[in-house]
């Protein structure tokens, strides 16, 4: 499990409601309790850590999957955003895009993305999906405690 052993938190970067939709409906078929907010740009993305940063009361997202193209502040700016801060640089980021340019691939890597992932495109592996990320992100990995 994550770093805080009982939850996890996900913050979704997406501006499309049915990719969101869709995503929200996968996390919902696994056995354990995930706490997803979405959001639908990097601006809001970047407010909402930052205000968890800011409460001691509340906890960092375990980790953030990450739309590439976005409105206002794309997927790309947001990750460089994210590693630039120190309070931050730590939350792991998994890039989750319909993109696969290898431009795209080797720029999220290179701004220090931890996985990149193409979207499915059929609706119905959405599920398959969100359970192999599960799987390994929530049950192997060993993610670092986040608190704020």
């Amino acid at each position: 499990m994550t770093g805080n052993g009982e939850r996890v938190e996900i913050l979704l970067v997406e501006d499309n409601p049915g990719d969101v939709r869709l995503i929200e409906e996968a996390f919902k078929e696994l056995s354990i309790t995930v706490t997803l907010e979405a959001v639908s740009d990097g601006d809001e993305g970047l407010d909402f850590l930052y205000e968890r940063v800011e409460d001691a009361a509340a906890s960092v997202p375990d980790f953030v999957l990450l739309d590439l193209n976005l409105p206002r502040m794309d997927g790309f700016e947001f990750l460089e955003a994210v590693r630039d801060d120190s309070d931050l640089a730590r939350v792991p980021v998994l890039v989750l895009t319909s993109s696969e340019a290898s431009d795209d691939v080797l720029e999220s890597y290179e701004l220090s993305a931890n996985a990149y992932l193409t979207k499915p495109t059929d609706p119905g592996e959405y599920a398959s999906m969100v359970q192999s990320v599960a799987e390994f992100w929530f049950k192997r990995a060993a993610l670092p405690t986040l608190s704020a």
